[in-house]
């Protein structure tokens, strides 16, 4: 099993560029089971995550192509064989969960396995379940899988979800585009992946408004087309590289980033004492004067905190000066790298679903265990601010959500390197 070997040395300084969007990439892919005629996207981040996401699309007849080194992908669903995800694939990866509201609006019928995924806590399909119920949908659960029929198609309806939802919001947006009727759902999620979905199904012939605000109104149509559509930037892995030289000093611009993906992230790193700059190639941070502060967090659905940058902030705030409290809303059993950052010399007390971080003036190189994708990021960012060596084992969770991450830190400066499995 691969490690990655990080050594402490110092600023950082260069440029890093910032990939498309695994959370919107996943969400758009399953997009091509609602038409028949080809979905391309672009600017397809290169990780296992997209290849599971292919894999399953593939188990069902779909046609999917990578190109350009795997930035392009050309998916065509003219031909499906299946309306069944089986198990083997999705206990994977939780976002293969998206087929459900797809295969369901275009075939009023899918088997869908409940899904898998990091180990960060329960992640219930009710609320999909609730929302494709209200267009129609009758949904039964047997053997682990959601079988799911709408024999007279699915019916617009307006619904509104307990909790909002990125995963349940995509589903049913996708399911009503081809409802018959007007849907209109409430409490949806703002995500900047949940807009980049609809541009996409937009482009596709779709009728929807209201996105990136809690009421997303559809108008079903009787069927959508093909389209081109450029994946949208990875705000998650744009703040994981804003916080490298937040830790280690210097300053690097991250290309393609803009500011309104990590607004609330951003001003958070602002009190902390972190500079952010919005440039002509994207986003640029350099920490102002020596250590940072300590700041508290609270993660939130967008545009609050994210969830998935809790993690990385974590371990800036390890060596912040003061005590920083970190309050997760999100997800359930999201503090296991606590343990392993303690390892490192860090001051961190766990109670629930709050953690106290008090700073210390320099972590130190250890043998560490990533748990989960964002996990294993935040280890790499304390280690390159540690003195010493640290070794990062189980980073095969890494190469879910970050493309190509060593030579991105390498080349503005980082001393790390990846370490082959026997």
């Amino acid at each position: 099993m691969d490690s990655i070997l990080v050594t402490g040395n110092g600023p950082l300084n260069g440029q890093i560029p910032i990939a498309g969007a695994k959370n919107a990439c996943l969400t758009l892919m399953p997009a091509t089971l609602l038409s028949e005629e080809p979905l391309t996207l672009t600017n397809a981040p290169r990780l296992s995550d997209i290849k599971t996401m292919t894999a399953l699309l593939q188990s069902l007849g779909a046609e999917v192509s990578s190109l350009q080194d795997g930035q392009v992908l050309a998916m065509s669903s003219h031909d499906l064989t299946s309306q069944t995800a089986d198990y083997e694939i999705v206990r994977k990866m939780r976002a293969s969960n998206l087929v459900l509201g797809p295969l369901l609006a275009r075939f009023g019928e899918a088997v869908v396995s409940l899904p898998g995924g990091c180990a960060i806590g329960a992640r219930p399909m009710d609320l999909h379940v609730e929302g494709l119920e209200a267009l129609g949908a009758e949904i039964e659960l047997r053997d682990g899988y959601l079988h799911a029929k709408a024999p007279g198609g699915l019916k617009g309806a307006v619904h509104e979800m307990r909790f909002a939802s990125v995963g349940a919001t995509e589903n049913i947006v996708m399911a009503a585009t081809l409802a018959k009727g007007t849907t209109v759902l409430k409490n949806a999620a703002r995500e900047p992946e949940i807009v980049d979905l609809v541009d996409c199904l937009r482009k596709m012939g779709a009728q929807i408004s209201g996105e990136g605000t809690p009421t997303i109104e559809i108008q079903g149509v009787d069927r959508l087309h093909g389209a081109t559509h450029q994946v949208v930037t990875d705000r998650i892995e744009l703040g994981t590289y804003m916080l490298a030289p937040a830790m280690c000093g210097g300053e690097v611009e991250l290309l393609g980033g803009r500011m309104k993906l990590v607004e609330s992230f951003a001003a958070k790193l602002d009190v902390a004492g972190v500079h952010v700059e919005e440039t002509e190639k994207g986003l640029k941070v350099a920490r102002k004067n020596g250590r940072v502060s300590a700041v508290d967090v609270v993660t939130e659905p967008f545009p609050g905190f994210p969830t998935d940058l809790q993690a990385q902030m974590m371990a800036l705030m390890c060596t912040a000066e003061g005590t920083s409290v970190l309050e997760e809303r999100i997800f359930e059993n999201r503090f296991m790298h606590a343990p392993e950052l303690v390892r490192m010399g860090a001051e961190i007390e766990v109670h629930g679903g709050t953690a106290t971080v008090t700073g210390v003036d320099r972590l130190k190189g250890a043998p560490v265990m990533a748990t989960d994708l964002r996990a294993s990021v935040s280890l790499i960012l304390a280690g390159l601010a540690a003195e010493g060596e640290t070794t990062i084992s189980r980073v095969y969770h890494l190469d879910r959500g970050y493309e190509h991450v060593v030579r991105k830190l390498e080349g503005v400066g980082a001393k790390i390197e990846r370490i082959k499995g026997q």
